[in-house]
């Protein structure tokens, strides 16, 4: 019930504000800052960087645990670095908001200017350095998408649903994931599709998390979809949903996925985004930030599905003959006939 999901986001904020409190008060304002005791949203950047190293493997192979373990770092860092630029382009909405008006950049006596850009520094250096680690295709594809990190704020400004944008930025993992381990694109589909379906995903779930600021985004003039979609929200989202799910089974064919893929990350998609839909109050701030939270879970669902669906793939021709090349490439480069 609504009573109960405030209740427990209630429970949940308080719990974060004791652990902050525990720190010393300017490391506090610096975990602040890169929103460290809110780890939903490095959740949710990382989740589609497992896709894409999932959805790269072999048939009858696990994705590369050592790159899952790598892109967590990197989401931790990066999405701490993107709330920080985020942070430094909307100091004058902030101050406005209810909730965000406490924000260490905006608060009394919190961080300046010049210390953010220099913290930022610090971890743009972390972000470089679990980027050193990749492959040099994949760290030219991840450099690509620095202008889009740091356009996303001014989105808000120009764009009725910036979380089309936010769609593209949050997402760009997938593209990582997949290069970082097949060394380059090979497919504009494959990846494409599951791109597509993240994009989808993100501005579902993110529009229901703007519904706990639409009052306030009114007021100070930012866009965002839950203002753009007002009433008919619901029923957009469920297109939204089916666009998410359609190309989810458009990537599972394209990839030759087993069964398996279909029952759990198809299958599972649908009934998770149904739930959602049917038991959100996008008037309520405490349902739509715990489904907006639960989101963690349907990515995990859909990196779940698209392991076993690679697992469980027979291999087709085009990879027998993708093999074979990979093999005589190797022996030439030996200097072996």
């Amino acid at each position: 019930t609504a009573a109960q999901e405030q209740e427990q986001e209630q429970q949940q904020q308080q719990e974060q504000r004791s652990l902050v409190d525990a720190l010393p008060r300017r490391l506090g304002l610096y975990v602040k800052l890169a929103r460290a005791d809110r780890p939903i949203g490095s959740y949710l950047l990382m989740l589609p960087c497992w896709w894409g190293t999932a959805l790269a493997a072999s048939p009858g192979h696990l994705p590369d645990f050592k790159l899952c373990g790598l892109f967590f770092i990197g989401s931790v860092v990066m999405r701490g670095a993107g709330c920080t630029i985020n942070d430094l382009w909307d100091r004058d909405i902030d101050s406005k908001v209810e909730r965000t008006k406490e924000r260490p950049l905006v608060a009394r006596d919190g961080i300046t200017a010049p210390q953010a850009l220099g913290f930022l520094s610090g971890q743009l250096g972390c972000g470089l350095g679990v980027l050193y680690c990749l492959n040099d295709y994949t760290k030219i594809l991840s450099l690509s998408s620095m202008p889009l990190v740091v356009a996303y704020p001014l989105m808000k400004r120009l764009i009725n649903v910036p979380q089309l944008w936010l769609g593209m930025v949050f997402n760009w993992g997938v593209w990582v994931g997949y290069a970082a381990v097949k060394g380059s694109i090979d497919s504009l589909v494959i990846p494409g599709a599951m791109y597509a379906s993240a994009m989808a995903w993100t501005v579902f779930y993110d529009t229901i998390y703007a519904h706990q600021d639409k009052k306030d985004d009114k007021i100070v003039g930012v866009k965002s979809s839950a203002l753009y979609f007002g009433e008919q929200t619901k029923q957009i989202l469920t297109v939204i949903g089916g666009f998410m799910t359609g190309s989810l089974i458009v990537c599972g064919y394209a990839s030759n996925m087993a069964m398996p893929y279909y029952l759990v990350t198809v299958g599972g998609t649908c009934a998770h985004l149904a739930w959602q839909l049917r038991t959100v109050d996008l008037d309520s701030t405490a349902s739509c930030s715990s489904k907006f939270v639960s989101n963690k879970w349907l990515g995990l669902i859909v990196f779940l599905g698209t392991v076993a669906g690679r697992y469980f793939a027979e291999e087709s021709v085009d990879d027998d003959s993708a093999d074979v090349n990979a093999d005589t490439m190797t022996e030439k480069k030996k200097g072996n006939p």
